[in-house]
């Protein structure tokens, strides 16, 4: 890591004097934030976009999509009609009826299941999601 004053590498040792003690740990400390790039992945059906950019997002409305919510739990479910997904917490294996392999989701997933798809949701950590049906 490069000082921001004197660009010295790993070191602070040759800082200006007008940096104090503090504000050098705060800099050495202080990781470079790394956003993961979008990636999809379709499994039995189900589209799974993980990091969506809020481009995305924006575009689709999501954040004017009603909320769901469900504690930790397990139960069957039947799509009426294709549904998008966007989950802002919680951790899920879904099963999908005759697929022995689960699919997981989780924060910050926007998922897509299709109309007629049946599944069991295994909920481990707490869900709270914005949803849309079509």
């Amino acid at each position: 890591m490069a000082c921001m004053s004197c660009s010295s590498i790993l070191s602070f040792n040759n800082c200006s004097p007008l940096l104090s003690s503090r504000t050098r740990r705060v800099r050495l400390m202080a990781a470079p934030t790394i956003k993961a790039e979008a990636m999809t992945i379709e499994k039995s059906g189900i589209k799974i976009v993980r990091n969506p950019p809020e481009s995305k997002l924006t575009d689709l409305g999501v954040r004017s999509w009603p909320k769901w919510g469900c504690p930790p739990s397990k139960f069957p479910w039947t799509y009426s009609a294709k549904e998008t997904c966007y989950l802002l917490e919680g951790k899920v294996k879904v099963y999908p009826d005759g697929i022995e392999e689960p699919i997981e989701i989780g924060a910050g997933d926007l998922v897509v299941f299709p109309k007629g798809m049946s599944c069991t949701w295994d909920v481990s950590v707490g869900v709270d999601k914005h949803y849309n049906f079509e």
